[in-house]
């Protein structure tokens, strides 16, 4: 393998048939080298682990939201409230859309 260049490949049961190639400085491969020799991990399952977690915890802030008590029974009344009317709306709602024809 060149120097500076870090393969990253999945350690788990399941069939791992994609590779994930990453171009790295010396002092970044030896940064996680030892990050991942501290933990007793290879480098590819400490790079896969990390950046799976990381790709999760991202997706999840974008999907999901989180509330104390109060405000998701205040949430929850608001969807629970009948809907304001709104004439304007009202006539969005029922005018012939652009792709109606």
């Amino acid at each position: 393998m060149k120097p500076g260049r870090l393969v990253v490949v999945a350690a788990d049961s399941e069939a791992k048939l994609e590779r994930l190639n990453i171009r790295v400085s010396e002092h970044e491969k030896q940064l996680i080298s030892q990050a991942a020799l501290s933990v007793n991990l290879s480098v590819s399952h400490f790079v896969l682990k990390h950046a799976i977690d990381r790709a999760e915890a991202v997706l999840s802030e974008q999907s999901r939201f989180g509330l104390s008590r109060d405000k998701w029974d205040e949430f929850c009344r608001a969807l629970d409230r009948s809907p304001r009317d709104s004439a304007s709306l009202r006539d969005l709602l029922t005018r012939p859309g652009v792709f109606d024809g």
